[in-house]
């Protein structure tokens, strides 16, 4: 079997992260979190590209690592126009409109132009895999109450897929033979209803159950109502939307190992809105298993905090009648890019061209 060795990039708000996989190996991998002071003096996303060029450079060269050894890099997808998930080989055009700025703000942008760097001054392919703004949804799963807003297909693409070829793995057949719904339960939550390949509808994490420090949908009327009575400016609400939202705004923090012991210590607070949060996550399981018409191979709990027990067996309580429930749990992005990398390197997949 060829060996192909694999540089994954994935750059966060607040963190530069790299792995090298030879073949399904890690090899090693390393995130370093960048403070406000570093990042302060940027005024744009795309202003940071050297610095954190520059983090990866040391990173490979405190492992000493031989770039000539790479068959190929991989960078986080970012927020590009709706594209078709899978494998993008990273071209002119793709960099040119990351670069315009005309596209939302966030580090994951950066992506495709690190591994572009990287792997092009060495004669060798630059991808993206399941980028973000990924999108497969139906088309009647768009429309709204309001013309004016369109339902977006966002979700935690990369990890979903991951664990959704993974669960198919296991079960000795393929990915795009299966119907699977996948909650991703970290900072955010996301569930995504998969059918044969395909994401068909998503729960945002702005618009299902409350997360860590996301607020999740609220009821429409109540919202406008305390907007203009505590007469919120946009940034201060959107932070209470996502970052001071869910288990923080109700508790004063999202760390549920920290809300867990509260719980075993009496604390009935912390207890009910615990046991809220999956109550909300198993209403959602639920409404894409309608998405599915209830044809469902296996439900997929994954993310950071599918590492709790007690916050599975809770959520497995209210939907294992709809189909097995398999817990994935952690976010392997990195393992992910580097999966969906050498599907496109061994041919079994075709790198889709950006246009």
């Amino acid at each position: 079997m060829h060996n192909f060795v694999i540089l994954t990039i994935n750059p966060g708000s607040t963190s530069t992260k790299i792995a090298v996989f030879e073949n399904e190996t890690e090899l090693f991998s390393q995130s370093v979190e960048h403070t406000s002071t570093d990042l302060e003096s940027f005024l744009t996303v795309n202003e940071q590209f050297e610095f954190r060029k520059k983090t990866v450079q040391k990173i490979l060269s405190a492992h000493r690592f031989d770039l000539n050894r790479l068959t190929a890099v991989v960078g986080r997808g970012g927020l590009l126009p709706p594209i078709d998930a899978g494998g993008y080989r990273i071209n002119q055009a793709m960099k040119e409109l990351i670069l315009s700025g005309q596209l939302s703000p966030h580090a994951a942008n950066l992506g495709a132009l690190l591994a572009a760097a990287i792997a092009e001054p060495l004669g060798i392919p630059a991808f993206i895999y399941d980028a973000v703004s990924s999108d497969e949804m139906a088309d009647v799963a768009r429309l709204t109450g309001f013309p004016e807003i369109h339902r977006k297909s966002l979700c935690h693409v990369l990890n979903s897929k991951a664990m959704g070829r993974k669960y198919a793995s296991e079960m000795g057949t393929s990915y795009e033979k299966l119907n699977l719904i996948i909650a991703h339960l970290g900072g955010g939550i996301s569930i995504s209803a998969h059918k044969q390949g395909r994401i068909i509808d998503v729960i945002a994490d702005d618009s299902g159950p409350f997360s860590p420090e996301r607020s999740g949908g609220v009821p429409l009327l109540a919202l406008v109502e305390l907007i203009y009575e505590k007469n919120y400016q946009k940034a201060e609400l959107l932070k209470k939307i996502r970052g001071l939202g869910g288990l923080k705004a109700h508790l004063g923090t999202g760390d549920i190992r920290v809300i867990e012991k509260r719980i075993l210590s009496g604390d009935r607070r912390a207890k009910q809105v615990y046991e809220a949060q999956a109550y909300q996550i198993a209403k959602g399981i639920g409404e894409m298993a309608a998405v599915l018409k209830g044809d469902i191979n296996g439900i997929i709990l994954t993310g950071g905090m599918a590492y709790s027990e007690k916050l599975t067996t809770m959520i497995k309580a209210y939907i294992a009648f709809l189909a097995p429930v398999k817990c994935l749990p952690g976010e392997n992005e990195m393992e992910a890019l580097a999966l969906g990398g050498l599907r496109l390197l061994r041919g079994e997949e075709e790198p889709r061209i950006y246009r």
